[in-house]
C-alpha cells in the first residue's frame, strides 16, 4: 500500500517539469494523507495541473465514503475491477511525488510503534506515481474529482520493509501514460512494474509522521535512534 508520500517541490516546478497548465492552488505537504486534496496531473486538450481528492470515488457510487477504501489500486487487478477498469481505459494521471513512506512491521520481541521509513530518488528528484481519476456526482448535482495511485511488487529496496510499492512512472513512459489516445490494455500495463532499485534510496524517519497533522519539512528527516 502507499498512504503517505511527500510533494515538497513548488507548484512552478511541478508545473514546469511535466509541461502542465496550473488551474489550482498546490501546497507543499511533507505529510500527504488519504482524502486530502492532492496534486495531479491530467491531459484531454491541454495538460494541466489541478487537485482531485485522493481515494477513488467510482461514478457508479451510492455513497461517497467507499473512496476511503480506493487509495491504491493494484497493477495486477487493476484491469479487472469494476472500480478502476474504466478509468485505467480513458482517465489515466500523474501524481507528482518527491517521496514516499512505509512502515516496517515490528519484529518479534519488539515493543512501541513500527518504524516508519523514507524512500526517494537518489538525488532527490520530482518524480510521478501511475494514477486513475474518476468524477462522481453528488446528490445536489455538484462534481467531485478523486484519485487513486497505482501499486506493485516491491523492488529490492522497498520490500524489506514492505511488500508493495507505489507505481512510479520512468519518464519516458509519461506521455504514453497521460495520452487519451486508446492503448491496448497490455500497453499500458507493461508500465506498471516496480521502478529500478539502483535508482533509489531509503532511511528511517521519526515516528511523528504517523500523525497527518505532523507536516513539516522536519519530517523526512533521517532518525537516529543513538
Amino acid at each position: 500500500m502507499c498512504n503517505r508520500y511527500t510533494i515538497g517541490k513548488s507548484k512552478s516546478e511541478i508545473a514546469n517539469q511535466f509541461d502542465a497548465m496550473m488551474i489550482a492552488e498546490i501546497d507543499a505537504s511533507y505529510n500527504v494523507a488519504p482524502t486530502q486534496q492532492v496534486a495531479i496531473v491530467t491531459q484531454s486538450e491541454k495538460r494541466v495541473l489541478e487537485t482531485a481528492k485522493w481515494g477513488l470515488i467510482p461514478s457508479w457510487a451510492k455513497d461517497p465514503k467507499i473512496g476511503a477504501k480506493m487509495t491504491n489500486a493494484r497493477a495486477e487487478t487493476v484491469a479487472e475491477k469494476p472500480a478502476f477498469r474504466s478509468a485505467l481505459a480513458r482517465r489515466r494521471c500523474l501524481i507528482p511525488a518527491d517521496g514516499f513512506y512505509e512502515w516496517r512491521a515490528q519484529l518479534e520481541g519488539e515493543k512501541g510503534k513500527k518504524q516508519p521509513y523514507y524512500f526517494h530518488l537518489i538525488g532527490g528528484d520530482l518524480f510521478a506515481f501511475a494514477g486513475l481519476w474518476e468524477v462522481w456526482r453528488d446528490p445536489a448535482g455538484d462534481w467531485l474529482k478523486s484519485c487513486s495511485i497505482i501499486t506493485t511488487t516491491a523492488n529490492e529496496v522497498v520490500e524489506p520493509i514492505h511488500d508493495r510499492m507505489p507505481v512510479i512512472l520512468r519518464p519516458e513512459d509519461i506521455d504514453r501514460w497521460l495520452s487519451p489516445e486508446p492503448y491496448e490494455t497490455q500497453d499500458l500495463l507493461s508500465m506498471l512494474t516496480p521502478y529500478p532499485a539502483e535508482a533509489m534510496e531509503a532511511y528511517p524517519v521519526g515516528t511523528a509522521v504517523n500523525s497527518p497533522a505532523y507536516n513539516t519539512a522536519e519530517a523526512v528527516l533521517r532518525w537516529n535512534s543513538a
